[in-house]
């Protein structure tokens, strides 16, 4: 597995967390930077990876610094 593949993984994790702390379901965030709930889930899940647009939409929700997702 190459060093950089973890990343996905601890993106996912971080943002599910994350998500949880501010009292959201995965539906409330998609809602919010208007994407699916299956997306969300995908990214948690480490299936998909968003763009850094995305990444600022939803660190934006969750209150935190985009570099808290890393």
């Amino acid at each position: 597995m190459r060093k950089n593949a973890k990343l996905p993984k601890l993106l996912g994790k971080r943002i599910q967390k994350m998500r949880k702390i501010a009292g959201l379901t995965q539906e409330g965030l998609a809602e919010k930077v208007n994407v699916s709930r299956a997306y969300i889930g995908y990214i948690e899940q480490a299936r998909n990876s968003p763009s850094l647009e995305l990444l600022e939409k939803i660190a934006r929700i969750l209150k935190i610094d985009l570099k808290d997702l890393f």
